[in-house]
């Protein structure tokens, strides 16, 4: 099941055929360039606040700037990306992201395997929510969407359910509205966040394994390091694309806005208003900003404004 950034497939459409030399590929800088400019997926523990283990990660990497997408309740363990130094307003792009979670329900009495499921079925795509009183939100009923629902296990009044959803869905909430509608009640017995946009747990670490490459890193390894520092560009895989000219670099970087003969390729099925990232024929991030034209209008036209720039990210 996937959520649905992962389900977009974009082709290539090739406007020129420059070859970049300008930069560097950015799976190749540093461990010194990534511990100020890049991400790392923890696995969040069960106790401290997300706003503490970030601070645990500056402390561990001896940096003061750090920032991370989606706040986890001190009970919830998990996919929490931290992004560090000048990357952290990255971490916009990813808080609108879908979110993905195990969660652990107790029904308050017994309920047919029949009815869970047609209550799951009920319960998702657009629904209605309320979130709790405990909220940094307003307190209105607002809509979420539920993207999937795989039911993993159930054991007499517990299920156990892999669900997708929208950000800003309250997992909590929603098993306690799955409690009403089974009219039985139900609380949440345990919850762990498995993604957050593109990271899973496939790339996640610990504390104590971050703690651990930085040891060796100081003793003159850094292959453990910069495995767990991910280039922040993994942050923006799920964004439509254009990739621009070595000689446009410079004025974006500078706050011009991009134009279409800076344009060398681009994703395709790109729409207007549509955020978009700006990148250099090496890969690099340059800018985030706001598609003006289509796809079709970018690749077949040789002049006009294409993209305004919001959001630049590339130093010279």
């Amino acid at each position: 099941m996937e959520l649905p950034l992962e389900s977009i497939k974009r082709e290539m459409l090739i406007k020129t055929k420059d070859v970049g030399t300008f930069g560097i590929n950015p799976e190749e800088r540093t461990v010194d360039k990534l511990i100020s400019f890049s991400i790392i997926n923890i696995d969040k523990p069960k106790g401290p606040t997300s706003h503490q283990v970030s601070a645990f990660v500056q402390k561990i990497l001896n940096i003061n700037k750090s920032g991370h997408s989606g706040t986890l309740d001190p009970g919830v363990t998990g996919v929490l990306p931290i992004a560090l130094g000048k990357a952290t307003r990255i971490v916009q792009t990813l808080l609108p992201a879908g979110k993905e979670y195990v969660a652990l329900m107790h029904l308050h009495s017994e309920v047919s395997e029949r009815k869970i499921k047609q209550i799951f079925k009920k319960m998702t795509g657009k629904i209605m929510q309320l979130p709790p009183i405990k909220s940094a939100i307003k307190r209105q009923l607002r809509p979420r969407t539920i993207y999937y629902i795989d039911i993993l296990e159930i054991k007499g009044k517990d299920v156990l359910f892999r669900i997708g959803c929208e950000a800003g869905t309250y997992i909590r909430k929603y098993i306690h509205d799955f409690g009403q509608k089974a009219g039985t009640g139900a609380h949440m017995q345990q919850l762990r966040r498995t993604k957050v946009g593109n990271f899973n747990e496939s790339t996640i670490v610990s504390l104590q394994d971050l703690a651990d490459a930085v040891h060796y890193w100081k003793k003159g390894d850094e292959t453990r390091l910069k495995k767990i520092l991910q280039p922040v560009e993994n942050a923006v895989i799920h964004f439509p694309k254009v990739w621009v000219a070595d000689s446009a670099i410079l004025s974006l970087t500078s706050g011009s806005d991009l134009n279409i003969p800076g344009i060398v390729k681009l994703n395709d099925n790109i729409e207007p208003d549509q955020k978009i990232a700006l990148m250099t024929l090496k890969g690099e991030l340059i800018a985030l900003g706001i598609a003006k034209l289509t796809s079709k209008k970018m690749f077949e036209q040789e002049k006009g404004l294409a993209v305004n720039v919001k959001k630049v990210f590339y130093q010279i």
